[in-house]
């Protein structure tokens, strides 16, 4: 028998203007006590009422990025989930402004798995799973040497990935 999930009785606030990635979401979750929010200010709400164990964020026709910004700031670890926003400068934001991993859309139905890194990980940046799990695909969509172009993901891929220190 499967041992349970990680995720089993979380609470997670998903934002997304798409009505139907917010029940895809959900169904993923299913053992997850889901908030959803189709717009910024019914996020803000959420965020500002109650505590969740992750927030799952789009970036565009939500305002993700300032959403981000006040979810890291009340302590709740974040993961971006987008498909139009796709690119390295979203995913350097989502970085810089606190983000624990970035999902694309096409890659939903591993939600479930890198929110148990998260869980797992006790709400800290899971990017080292990320590149593990990811990085061929962003190596595909972005071009192989994407990373190797910018200083700034040149030096935190090496910082994520140098070996832990017993």
């Amino acid at each position: 028998m499967a041992s349970a999930s990680p995720l089993k009785g979380k609470t997670v606030l998903v934002v997304d203007d798409e009505a139907d990635v917010l029940e895809t979401v959900a169904e993923e979750l299913d053992m997850c006590l889901v908030d959803k929010a189709q717009d910024y200010n019914t996020a803000v709400q959420y965020l500002a009422s109650y505590t969740y164990d992750i927030v799952i964020l789009d970036i565009m026709g939500v305002n993700g990025f300032d959403l981000l910004q006040n979810s890291v700031d009340r302590g709740f670890p974040t993961v971006m989930l987008t498909a139009h926003a796709l690119t390295p400068d979203a995913l350097k934001k989502s970085i810089k402004l606190g983000a624990v991993t970035f999902l694309p859309k096409e890659k939903m139905s591993e939600l479930r798995s890198f929110l148990e890194d998260v869980v797992l990980g006790e709400g800290k940046p899971v990017w080292k799973k990320f590149f593990e799990k990811l990085g061929s695909y962003f190596n595909k969509r972005f071009g192989p040497d994407w990373v190797q172009k910018d200083k700034f993901f040149k030096e935190f891929k090496a910082e994520v990935l140098k070996p832990e220190a017993d």
